[in-house]
């Protein structure tokens, strides 16, 4: 049984279909990327795994449980936790106010600190800006603060939707560095990332959406070495 199912799932906004029976798996302990170009369906299903938008047909089923219906926060709880594409930090709080609330679902505050800690030890820049107000962060400090507060849950699976979004290349490389590290440290990563090359590098496996349906599916390997995919996503 994978730690993530996604079977036949079928998302309306309105009467757009934006997501036409997608089924994939994500299991414990692996990479698994979405690519696609916009307007492909990637955080719509990143969005209707988090009930965030209701699903109209189909299952989300994570380690065995049906989630279709249950509420964003009692998620989180289960051990999912999402990095929303454009981060949504809070902006007129501080570093360390922000990561306070990603530990919402702790009650021990001696915990919920080291937490903190863990955090700031993986991020040194943000124990250097604990008190600097969020919103003056630079793009990439601000990446790191999102994925840092979705870190204080604990996540068996962590969802990253472009989190290389508007960064400069070298951040990029960072950021992807991060992951792996989250990865090597027994975090399940979901990545929603229009950067196909650095999302396939890293990938355990990979999906390719276009108009709501995944249309190519394979390894991060196999899908990078692609003509179809090279042709569409890596400029080759």
């Amino acid at each position: 049984m994978a730690l993530l199912e996604v079977r036949d799932l079928e998302v309306y906004y309105g009467v757009i279909q934006a997501l036409k029976g997608i089924s994939f798996d994500v299991n414990e302990g692996e990479i698994v990327t979405l690519i696609g170009a916009n307007g492909a369906g990637k955080t719509t299903t990143m969005h209707s795994i988090m009930g965030l938008i209701p699903v109209k047909h189909g299952s989300v089923t994570y380690e065995g449980q049906l989630i279709n219906k249950v509420p964003s926060h009692k998620i989180v709880k289960l051990g999912m936790t999402q990095v929303p594409e454009g981060r949504h930090i809070f902006q007129e709080l501080t570093v360390y106010d922000n990561l306070l609330l990603g530990g919402y679902i702790e009650n021990d505050m001696k915990k919920i600190k080291a937490d903190i800690e863990d955090v700031y030890s993986r991020f040194p820049r943000l124990k250097e800006r604990h008190s600097q107000i969020a919103g003056t962060l630079s793009g990439g400090e601000q990446q790191m603060l999102a994925m840092g507060r979705a870190m204080m849950s604990h996540p068996k699976l962590l969802m990253l939707d472009e989190p290389s979004m508007g960064l400069a290349p070298i951040l990029v490389d960072q950021i992807f560095e991060i992951i792996k590290e989250f990865n090597k440290s027994g975090t399940t990563i979901l990545l929603v990332e229009q950067n196909a090359g650095k999302a396939l590098e890293i990938a355990d496996h990979a999906y390719v959406l276009e108009n709501g349906k995944i249309v190519l599916s394979g390894t991060g390997a196999e899908l990078a070495a692609s003509d179809e995919v090279k042709k569409a996503y890596l400029g080759g």
